[in-house]
């Protein structure tokens, strides 16, 4: 993620470390905390962001630094161990969450006794700073710094990102920002929540909300900037060097411009004029500062009606979605015929060479944009690591004799994707088509959900256990969630719902219009990995009966092939057999058009699409 680049040895952090000290002393705190977030909680850093890899010399994407007068710790989970391990010089103590005996870094901070604890307000929700405030030892404090101390000592910080922000046409939003507006306001008139104006702080809100996008983030087409809407006025703050004629044409008299910094004035302003009882709403992943600024009484913390508007596509978007799938399935399928060429040709290609050629094929294709996130290519025990990803400098080759998981995906002018395969170019055995059957049986399963819109919850939380039922016939399970929202060119990971255990997919129900995806999996630690995932339409769709009222059910827009080598067809219901014989007829017949002139792609696609 970012500029900064992994290493194998440990960084010296002596420097950095001492430094930061000196600033702790001018502030009188004795510990400082350092988290990974950006002022945006955004899933992606931006090189100016990434506070923690610059003290601590890890980079990986997950992990908090607690800074003391006399030591410095580094907590972080399992995907990490070896790479913090390895970076992490002696001015650090890892400590690995998840094993026994090691606390969580918010539980480490409740032990601390007598110790005034600095944090970057800008870099801390609201809610969470107040659930670690009230855990504290009563003689130990949280203490707000406006300047952040770790940016006080990075010499050689990397600016901010300036550059330009675009419009997002009509033809593929399918809204208006005055549509947009309309809704959202008419949200906080008669929501649950109440209030005459909200903040949207994450980056998506702002570039959905405004049809904007740009390219601050990596794989997200985002920029830095805040919203701020209120009955009368909505004001964009952002960087005027990166607007163009265009976007102010596009902006028009129903949105302010107003600099980026300005965003916490704003909301002092804003607080201070309210009347007695008026509310202002922001998300649940804004800041402290923000929520200092409007002022605490003045507040309500919940869903932003942004994240919810923007789950569910218009039609427009939709249509995109559908349309940049045939595309992409397109170059992976084209891919995976030049990859099974060369590796049967007995070519080395390592796991990193395969993911670049893959983003090769895809920038041929129309409206590409860049990668959605950084492809997963992974062969043998790699495709059993979750988030792997290929480090150039030493990465596997790929085994033609061992199973091959690729997660990847495109962002294009008309959507988002995020496709994963899992191929064996060999011979698999028992064990892998078994595992593999009962993978795609559940992935079936949710595509040919039926779910009834019920009035206590029509939510993934409750479509989980299909698609993990039939791994557990064998004693099998994975340890993901089973499908996350997708963005509209936007971010390959967006709420509020999803598919799986976590809570807060209790809290909110799947609608007709929104994008998700559908990927169980299973994995054999040090051997191998499976996961078939595609994208679905939530849709309305009519039942033989109806029960109830309106029922719910999916639409696949992904279209890639997927292997038959490994099904054990006998594990299969007919019903289950039915369908992967037409989608993969379906796939078929949508990529042929697009691969006319590519003899050896038509030949894999008519192989890998035959019925069984």
């Amino acid at each position: 993620m970012g500029a900064i680049v992994k290493k194998t040895g440990p960084v010296d952090t002596n420097e950095r470390v001492q430094a930061l000290r000196k600033e702790m002393q001018k502030e009188n705190v004795q510990a400082y905390v350092v988290v990974s977030e950006d002022a945006h909680s955004s899933e992606y850093s931006a090189p100016c962001d990434l506070r923690r890899a610059f003290i601590t010399g890890f980079t990986g994407s997950a992990g908090t630094a607690i800074i003391e007068t006399n030591s410095g710790r580094l907590f972080t989970d399992g995907r990490y161990f070896l790479q913090a391990s390895q970076q992490l010089d002696q001015n650090w103590t890892l400590m690995k969450q998840g094993e026994k005996g090691v606390p969580t870094w918010q539980e480490y901070l409740q032990n601390l006794e007598n110790t005034r604890i600095g944090i970057d307000p800008s870099l801390f929700a609201a809610e969470d700073a107040k659930e670690i405030s009230e855990s504290l030892h009563p003689s130990s404090s949280l203490v707000s710094i406006a300047r952040n101390l770790v940016d006080a000592v990075w010499q050689d910080r990397p600016p901010r990102p300036v550059e330009p922000v675009t419009v997002q046409p009509s033809q593929y939003t399918g809204m208006s920002v005055d549509e947009k507006l309309a809704n959202i306001r008419e949200s906080l008139k008669t929501g649950k929540h109440k209030a005459v104006g909200l903040v949207a702080n994450m980056l998506d809100e702002v570039a959905w909300l405004f049809n904007l996008r740009g390219t601050d983030i990596p794989f997200n087409p985002v920029f830095f900037g805040y919203g701020l809407v209120t009955m009368t006025d909505a004001t964009l703050f952002v960087d005027s060097s990166k607007l163009t004629d265009d976007v102010y044409k596009h902006l028009g008299q129903s949105v302010k411009v107003k600099p980026y910094e300005e965003i916490i004035l704003a909301c002092q302003q804003l607080g201070q004029s309210l009347k007695q009882g008026e509310k202002v709403l922001v998300g649940k992943t804004a800041s402290l500062a923000l929520a200092e600024a409007v002022g605490k009484d003045k507040l309500v913390i919940a869903s932003n009606p942004i994240n919810e508007a923007k789950s569910i596509k218009t039609e427009a978007e939709q249509e995109g979605f559908r349309q940049c799938h045939i595309r992409d399935g397109a170059a992976l399928t084209a891919y995976f015929a030049w990859l099974e060429e060369q590796l049967l040709s007995g070519a080395k290609i390592n796991e990193s060479q395969a993911a670049d050629k893959l983003e090769e094929y895809r920038s041929k294709q129309e409206h590409f944009r860049g990668l959605s996130f950084t492809t997963i290519s992974s062969t043998g025990p790699n495709a059993a690591i979750i988030h792997y990803s290929p480090d150039p400098e030493g990465c596997a080759t790929i085994d033609p004799s061992a199973i091959y998981l690729c997660d990847s995906g495109g962002q294009y002018t008309d959507g988002t994707t995020d496709v994963t395969r899992t191929l064996h170019f060999g011979e698999p055995s028992e064990e892998e088509k078994n595992a593999y059957t009962r993978v795609l049986q559940g992935h079936i399963a949710i595509d040919m959900m039926q779910m009834p819109v019920l009035a206590t919850g029509t939510n993934g939380y409750r479509l989980d256990a299909l698609a993990r039922q039939y791994l557990w016939e064998d004693g099998l399970d994975y340890r993901h969630g089973t499908g996350h929202g997708v963005g509209s060119y936007l971010n390959v990971h967006e709420g509020p719902m999803g598919i799986g255990m976590r809570p807060q997919y209790k809290e909110h129900d799947l609608k007709p219009g929104q994008c998700i995806s559908n990927e169980p999996g299973y994995y054999k630690d040090g051997a191998w990995g499976i996961r078939i995932e595609n994208l679905v339409l939530i849709k309305e769709i009519q039942t033989k009966y109806n029960f109830g009222g309106k029922w719910l059910g999916c639409e696949h827009i992904t279209m890639a092939p997927i292997q038959t080598k490994m099904v054990l067809k006998e594990l299969m219901t007919p019903k289950q057999i039915k369908w992967l014989n037409d989608y993969n007829a379906e796939v078929e017949q949508k990529l042929k058009p697009l691969l006319k002139g590519d003899a050896r792609a038509l030949r894999y696609l008519e192989k890998e699409c035959k019925a069984i």
